[in-house]
């Protein structure tokens, strides 16, 4: 393994679906001695297997992970605790020693690590969440749009889970926290602390710590080719029987289901004959695929820290010399 300086660095892979940046992560946790924490919405969930395509148990043995199988489907989870169960593990990875690698495509998620944001604390209102999840994302993003246009803005706007957590939010303190700056909760007001501290590539945290994000470039065409790949994969593995098990054996809801997007959304129709054919099913998952990898891609390309490389020798160079400095 690869000496390397001081230990308040964290690396972070990310990348569209199907980029490979799973074998990437474990690649360089082998090489740099690291441990890595999925940042992915969907894999925290134990049961979403196959629809997610989690590691399998050969990669779990190749490295250590975190943030894989942690809560049942039915727990509602966010980025706020994502980034308390997160940063506790990070502080755990760094005092023995080993290198944190954040991987994932849930940019929210890892916005959240990167630039410390910490999320009010605001509990769920249901009788608010079951009035809303009748509304379409169109109603939702609308109703949104009028209460913070602000956060409407970079807000994925295909994700009903998120424009309902976003309007319960302006609902109870008037508008979203920027995730431009730290915000914090305080006594029912918002306190933003000082921002984050630039140092040329690398950027210095008021936790002092520095993080390196890279992108997995790849060109489009290719990367809709190895979704489709991918895709035939998870079908032939049995997707459509893990759906069909979480609904009848773990009494996981078709509106819970279908509020994960992508396949789990598209799978039930399917179940329910709202679909007529397999091929169709796989048609419309594809399409849906391809639409979340082009939001992800967005999302990315505001971040201009990010470092797009296309070759893993070139990653593990720039990760090499990040660590070393």
């Amino acid at each position: 393994m690869e000496s390397r300086g001081t230990n308040n660095k964290i690396v972070v892979i990310l990348g569209p679906t199907s980029s490979g940046k799973s074998e990437v992560a474990i690649s360089l946790a082998q090489k740099f001695d690291g441990e890595i924490i999925s940042a992915d919405s969907r894999q925290i969930y134990r049961g979403m297997d196959v629809g997610t395509g989690k590691i399998t148990k050969a990669e779990k043995k190749m490295a250590k992970h975190y943030g894989i199988d942690i809560v049942s489907p039915r727990t509602d989870y966010n980025a706020a605790k994502f980034k308390k169960y997160a940063d506790k593990i990070i502080r755990d990875i760094l005092e023995r020693g080993k290198i944190p690698i954040i991987c994932g495509g849930t940019g929210f998620w890892i916005k959240a690590l990167v630039d410390n944001v910490v999320y009010p604390e605001v509990a769920p209102n249901w009788l608010l969440r079951n009035k809303l999840r009748n509304k379409s994302t169109a109603e939702l993003f609308s109703t949104l749009e009028k209460l913070d246009p602000a956060r409407a803005k970079n807000i994925d706007a295909k994700n009903p889970v998120r424009l309902i957590r976003a309007i319960e939010i302006c609902k109870s303190i008037g508008k979203v926290p920027s995730t431009e700056c730290h915000t914090e909760l305080v006594s029912g007001s918002l306190e933003i602390p000082k921002p984050a501290r630039r140092r040329g590539r690398q950027v210095q945290y008021d936790n002092s710590y520095h993080f390196l994000q890279i992108g997995i470039k790849i060109p489009k065409e290719k990367l809709n080719e190895r979704i489709k790949i991918r895709l035939e994969k998870r079908f032939s593995a049995g997707m459509i029987k893990e759906v069909k098990k979480l609904h009848l054996k773990d009494k996981i809801s078709w509106k819970r289901l279908e509020s994960f997007g992508l396949g789990y959304k598209l799978i039930p129709q399917y179940l329910r004959k709202e679909i007529a054919t397999k091929d169709e099913l796989f048609e419309k998952v594809y399409q849906s695929e391809k639409d979340y990898a082009k939001r992800q891609m967005t999302w990315f390309s505001k971040d201009k820290r990010i470092i797009w490389l296309p070759e893993y020798k070139d990653i593990e160079k720039e990760v090499k010399k990040f660590l070393n400095n």
